[in-house]
């Protein structure tokens, strides 16, 4: 009888253990957060950086004028040393995100970047009295619009509609 005592002791500690380890999960799951939703990103200001990149770049830099407030500009920067980069990111309040990237650089190079390896395709819109391609095919869409001395690329997680919406709202002054 001496061995059944060790096999209920055996079974008696797998069954602790395993109600720990229960316990231990649901302490988890309770407290440590689990949303998935992305960060909600705050509202930036990027007037200093946009004023500063118009008088620095070679090209004319464009910013949007006239969106709603659902979009929410989230990230901005200008980089005069890295071929006058200018970026400027926004989210919807549907979730999505569309930039604005302009560049001096070899628009091959800056292509396969700013778009995310998306790829030219047959379609070209015209809007405004610029005429942009689309691309389609990397982790971004985006419409695409080269001109002498700069390219610029309206690219995003959203839709062609909302590609549209922010390069017609795009602006030199």
């Amino acid at each position: 009888m001496a061995g059944s005592n060790g096999k209920q002791k055996t079974v008696r500690n797998m069954v602790l253990s395993l109600g720990v380890t229960v316990l231990a999960a649901a302490v988890i799951y309770v407290f440590v957060p689990h949303d998935d939703k992305a960060p909600d990103l705050p509202r930036i200001d990027y007037r200093v950086e946009l004023l500063t990149a118009r008088r620095a770049a070679s090209y004319p830099v464009v910013a949007p004028q006239g969106l709603s407030d659902t979009w929410k500009p989230t990230s901005v920067r200008f980089k005069g040393a890295d071929f006058d980069a200018w970026h400027l990111g926004f989210h919807t309040a549907g979730g999505d995100y569309v930039q604005v990237e302009q560049s001096a650089e070899k628009p091959a190079t800056f292509l396969e970047k700013a778009t995310q390896g998306g790829r030219a395709t047959k379609v070209t819109e015209e809007i405004g009295d610029r005429t942009w391609t689309r691309y389609t095919g990397g982790r971004y869409d985006a419409l695409v619009h080269q001109e002498k001395g700069a390219t610029t690329v309206v690219a995003g997680t959203g839709s062609f509609e909302q590609l549209t919406q922010m390069a017609k709202a795009l602006k030199a002054k």
